[in-house]
């Protein structure tokens, strides 16, 4: 006695794919990246799935969702190193001003920062 519970599906030929324009997709991200928009209203209103939108957000942040044109924000900026200047004895150092805030909380260091002590209010402000 042989027993099959497997059913015997037929599938028929899949449809054609959609095929988004990459000005589309740039669009529609661009679009969802903007605050306050919701990701999943507006897939709906253009007829896409919200999971795609994200995954070509994935791509447009990756720099990979270009076209003829590049994905603004992702240019190289011109970079300079030079050797720092060795300040003299008579010439003091240069004072500054560290201001940080994270949520409430404000730390302000003026004049010329201890790395060590900077170090540790750092470790302690970022746990």
């Amino acid at each position: 006695m042989d027993t099959n519970f497997r059913p015997v599906i037929k599938r028929g030929p899949r449809g054609k794919y959609r095929q988004h324009s990459v000005e589309f997709k740039r669009t529609l991200v661009e679009m969802a990246m903007q605050p306050g928009v919701s990701v999943a209203r507006l897939a709906r209103e253009h007829g896409v799935n919200a999971n795609q939108v994200f995954s070509w957000r994935k791509l447009y942040e990756g720099g990979q969702l270009v076209g003829g044109t590049a994905v603004p924000g992702n240019e190289l900026m011109p970079v300079v190193v030079t050797t720092p200047a060795q300040p003299s004895e008579a010439e003091p150092a240069p004072a500054g001003i560290i201001t940080l805030e994270i949520g409430r909380v404000r730390l302000r260091i003026e004049g010329q920062a201890n790395g060590g002590t900077l170090a540790q209010v750092l470790e302690h402000v970022l746990r």
